[in-house]
């Protein structure tokens, strides 16, 4: 019997501070504010320097000390700019279908952060049509996203998780050596389901005439089973930066389409091992597709009535684009975002310092309600081998400085010390052997109907975590963490320390 293996060193922070944990900007702050203060002591003016200690050290205190992840002056900040968006209306939304406005079918009605996106259709991509495209303005990046069909990982033993997690490290890796993407998000996402979508498939199919002792063997197990199975969607989405694709898609004729022919023969190479992961089937989305992927995530409950309409046939040629987003959504609470009659709550998910095993955010998808939905997204981004070697060095020269000033000036190194150290050179030593550094940001959600108690199903998520992760809610920003953890849209990475997670 073989034991699993524990990833460990997941929960480094890419800009750790050099000067006492602060950053240098940080420390650049104290300094500046401590030299009005020490001005005045030596001119002997104590009452005027106790007065600018106490104002000079208000400032640092709120630039220093750390609050559930930001510091007290950027919570300040943000706090300003929340209230200013409610005051002012810009945090409330609705459709212009609900207004009564006209509305381009194939223009995407989305509110917040999803207003910088475009949802361009591109050209025929093999046999499976028009693959709709991701282009993130904001960003300046493109992608595209695929439906899979994945059996999950619960049942399987520690070798097929640790077989799964080695193909896992060889994707990521294939990216890194690819021109185009260096962007990958896993979302799994559960659906929520009252019987109704069941109940109408089985009067479309009993048979009249069928055995008494078979229908009461279909009850009973409608009842036993029906009310505890979990159905779960399951979106990859892969991205690059325009300055990447921008020769590429030069050469391909330039414009979208351009940009769309250099992703799809990426897109191409991506499904087998997709597969090897476990998918049975990738559908990349197509405009209809991804505006059900959106619909769906913003009103859980449209899902049974978009499946019945495919069933039925009566669904044309599918969900148009500007019925993508929520019909309305008001201004959001501090800890929590509302649309479309369904409230949502969500999380960053950190990793634990004594490291963590494969499939071990599969208690995040545990639903304890019927009607309750979860969401779990994972976001990757490779870096290239120049990024990488940077970064590397970076941390075994930091690890390294601190070690000897603290040897120097007669200081023992801690044990978190040491295992920085260790970290950094077994870091720096699988980025030599051809390996690479990856960025990774995990997001989690709970989404109950508006009128049921979302702190309770908030609680319950959050004891599911407790002893494999801390999750940290983000207050303040919740309609944007909806779109990273909910929405296959590839959101979900900043570009430096201090974005969204």
């Amino acid at each position: 019997m073989t034991t699993p293996r524990i990833y460990r060193g997941l929960n480094r922070r890419e800009h750790a501070g050099w000067i006492m944990g602060l950053t240098p900007v940080q420390a650049l702050v104290c300094i500046l504010l401590a030299v009005p203060v020490l001005w005045t002591i030596s001119d002997g003016r104590f009452t005027d320097a106790a007065i600018l200690l106490l104002i000079c050290g208000t400032i640092a205190a709120l630039v220093v000390i750390p609050v559930r992840g930001r510091p007290a002056f950027r919570w300040l900040l943000h706090l300003v700019l929340f209230q200013v968006g409610i005051v002012t209306g810009w945090s409330r939304w609705q459709s212009k279908a609900a207004a009564g406005a006209s509305v381009d079918p194939n223009e995407p009605d989305l509110p917040g952060v999803l207003q910088r996106v475009d949802f361009p259709d591109g050209p025929q991509f093999k046999d499976a049509g028009r693959v709709c495209l991701i282009h993130d303005t904001g960003d300046g990046r493109w992608g595209a996203t695929a439906r899979l069909t994945h059996s999950g990982v619960g049942m399987l033993s520690d070798e097929q998780c640790e077989r799964l997690a080695h193909r896992l490290g060889n994707l990521l890796l294939s990216l890194g050596h690819r021109e185009v993407i260096d962007r990958m998000s896993l979302l799994v996402r559960t659906v929520p389901d009252d019987g109704t979508e069941y109940e109408v498939w089985r009067s479309d199919h009993e048979v009249t005439d069928a055995p008494r002792l078979a229908r009461q063997a279909s009850y009973e197990l409608d009842r036993t089973i029906g009310n505890v199975s979990v159905r779960h969607e399951v979106f990859v989405t892969v991205s690059g930066p325009e300055d990447k694709l921008r020769k590429p898609a030069a050469a391909a004729g330039g414009g979208v389409a351009g940009r769309a022919l250099a992703l799809y023969r990426v897109l191409d190479g991506l499904e087998d091992p997709l597969k090897a992961l476990g998918a049975r089937t990738v559908e990349w989305l197509d405009g209809p597709g991804m505006a059900e992927a959106l619909r769906t995530g913003f009103n859980p409950a449209a899902r049974a009535v978009l499946a019945t309409a495919h069933e039925r046939g009566t669904g044309g040629r599918g969900l148009e684009k500007a019925a993508a987003g929520p019909t309305a959504a008001p201004s959001p609470s501090a800890r929590a975002y509302t649309h479309d009659g369904f409230t949502t709550v969500s999380y960053s998910a950190l990793m634990p310092e004594a490291g963590t095993v494969f499939g071990s955010l599969g208690p995040l998808l545990a639903v304890r309600t019927a009607g309750e939905r979860r969401t779990l997204a994972i976001h990757y981004e490779v870096l290239d081998s120049r990024r990488a070697h940077r970064a590397v060095q970076g941390n075994r020269f930091r690890s390294n400085v601190m070690t000897d000033w603290k040897r120097s000036k007669g200081f023992n190194t801690t044990a978190m010390d040491e295992r920085e150290a260790s970290g950094a050179r077994a870091q720096e030593r699988a980025v030599a052997a051809g390996h690479s550094v990856v960025r990774f940001a995990v997001a989690a959600s709970v989404t109950v109907p508006s009128t049921w108690n979302v702190e309770d199903h908030a609680a319950r998520l959050e004891n599911d975590a407790s002893g494999r992760f801390r999750l940290l809610r983000l207050d303040l920003a919740q309609d944007s963490t909806f779109v990273v953890a909910v929405l296959p849209v590839g959101i979900g990475l900043p570009r430096q320390r201090g974005g969204l997670l």
